[in-house]
């Protein structure tokens, strides 16, 4: 993979903007059209769909995009870092969907690449990269959340496969994904040497999901339950009880992932527009509602630049580092505090469920801000974060 610049790199923006503008369905620059939401997860669902929305999400895998820096030999497409950067910069610029939300891309795809076997990458990269296969994250367990190290499903060898049987919490669209990337515990006489990391396929026989209602109305989180399922023995990734280090690896894209949706204005951290005119609009502007606000967006500017800084030391180094946690750990502080601000300003308009009296940006306004309360919650507590800020990156001794 050779660096690219100056003219060399002039020429690519040129071909990334033709070839954009060439395949980018016509039906999607229409803001009436019907089409999926914005996100689109991909999975078996989708198969043979001629909805513009997944012909785009297949024209960008095709061409490797949804993974731009993945190794072309897996199906990514090949790219420097400088070029990956003009492919996000031409995408934003012509406003084009995403094409691909994706836990595979996010988390999975990534350990895969440091350590699957070459058998493995070969079976599962190819098709997330085209979005064939959506992925959900096996971690928590009913008394395992924050202790992870604790959990109970237990995975034995059966000779000729592994028997797998115990459950997971807040399984996130479990319900709606075609595989799970698992933790289980392999050894019963070792707590983080005997865990181990494998794929299940959710068709299997003995896997049943049960989604978990939330407060703000929404159900993606799912309870998982495992009864006597039979995995291929191939489906271990890297060795048997090594798999708490594949977790903590794969918690570090988890956390950078979820902070660059905060630091690009996404989720929470800007999704209702801007504080400062709704504020005006709702006629809330006071000297101390002022100041708070200038306040957070400031934090925000100072966040996305933070995060543009440690994305790029990412893919010039070796992946994501323990200062991760310290970035989740803000993103996740400031759009609690936007939200509040935003529900404040709002008045009592703020306070609105369902009904009339209330527009709909009201009424999304109210549960994302319940939303935001799983902020500090998913991708490893906001309290998890801080003892890996002070462990791993202040290097503070442990307390006595």
């Amino acid at each position: 993979m050779a660096d690219f610049g100056g003219a060399e790199l002039d020429a690519f923006r040129a071909e990334v903007r033709a070839w954009l503008e060439a395949n980018y369905p016509a039906e999607l620059r229409d803001p009436k059209a019907k089409t999926h939401p914005e996100a689109v997860w991909g999975g078996r669902a989708f198969a043979g769909s001629d909805d513009p929305q997944i012909v785009w999400m297949r024209r960008m895998g095709e061409k490797g995009w949804t993974a731009p820096t993945w190794p072309a030999e897996y199906g990514g497409g090949g790219l420097s870092p400088q070029q990956a950067r003009v492919l996000d910069q031409e995408l934003a610029a012509g406003r084009y969907r995403q094409p691909l939300a994706s836990f595979g891309v996010w988390m999975l795809g990534p350990v895969l690449l440091e350590y699957a076997s070459e058998e493995q990458k070969r079976e599962h990269l190819p098709r997330i990269i085209k979005g064939e296969i959506r992925w959900c994250q096996g971690y928590s367990e009913p008394g395992a959340g924050s202790d992870l190290a604790g959990l109970q499903t237990r995975c034995e060898d059966k000779g000729d496969h592994w028997l797998i049987n115990g459950s997971k919490v807040w399984t996130s669209y479990a319900d709606k994904a075609d595989w799970c990337f698992c933790l289980v515990r392999t050894d019963s006489s070792k707590k983080h040497e005997g865990i181990s990391f494998i794929l299940i396929d959710m068709r299997s026989e003995g896997v049943e999901t049960r989604p978990i209602p939330l407060i703000s109305g929404e159900s993606p989180f799912c309870e998982t339950f495992f009864t006597d399922v039979k995995v291929p023995k191939a489906n271990l990734v890297g060795r048997v009880n090594g798999g708490w280090e594949i977790a903590k690896r794969l918690l570090q894209y988890e956390r950078q992932n979820i902070s660059a949706g905060f630091g690009e204005g996404g989720g929470a951290g800007g999704a209702s527009g801007d504080l400062a005119e709704i504020a005006k609009r709702y006629g809330a502007i006071d000297a101390d509602l002022r100041s708070r606000i200038v306040r957070n967006k400031m934090d925000f500017a100072a966040l996305r630049q933070t995060i543009a800084r440690s994305a790029a030391e990412s893919r010039a180094g070796n992946g994501p580092s323990a200062a991760t946690s310290i970035i989740k750990y803000a993103a996740a502080e400031f759009a609690k505090e936007r939200s509040e601000l935003m529900v404040e300003a709002m008045g009592h308009q703020g306070l609105g469920w369902q009904g009339e009296g209330y527009e709909t940006s009201e009424i999304l306004a109210v549960r994302g801000w319940l939303r935001t309360k799983a902020n500090s919650i998913e991708g490893g507590t906001s309290e998890i974060n801080l003892n890996v800020i002070a462990k791993r990156v202040l290097g503070l001794p442990d307390p006595k």
